[in-house]
């Protein structure tokens, strides 16, 4: 189950990202709202980091839940804000999602 949780803080991860990347593209009260949005998002995810740590090891918990928030925080980057798609940033992403498959793999 903690699996779960450390899943959705990595999710949250990524919307407070992309809070930060809609906040920048905003002005007047929308900015203030993205920024609204940033602090929430990044309060569950934080809340939901300590709750998956309480039983699986910090530092997999930690590579995993950063991981997650890198590679969504890429795809969005890529799809909402139009950020270059290249050959090696691919490459690179994709050895990121293995990784993280493999500390998940090799932990208890």
């Amino acid at each position: 189950m903690n699996w779960v949780i450390l899943t959705i803080a990595g999710f949250f991860e990524v919307a407070f990202a992309f809070c930060l990347g809609k906040a920048k593209e905003s002005t007047g009260n929308e900015m203030y709202l993205w920024y609204a949005g940033f602090f929430v998002a990044l309060s569950l995810s934080m809340g939901l980091l300590i709750k998956a740590t309480q039983t699986l090891p910090i530092g997999t918990a930690y590579a995993v839940w950063t991981g997650i928030g890198a590679v969504g925080t890429v795809l969005v980057g890529i799809f909402v804000f139009k950020e270059p798609t290249t050959f090696l940033r691919l490459f690179f992403l994709t050895t990121l999602i293995l990784s993280l498959v493999g500390l998940k793999a090799v932990s208890n």
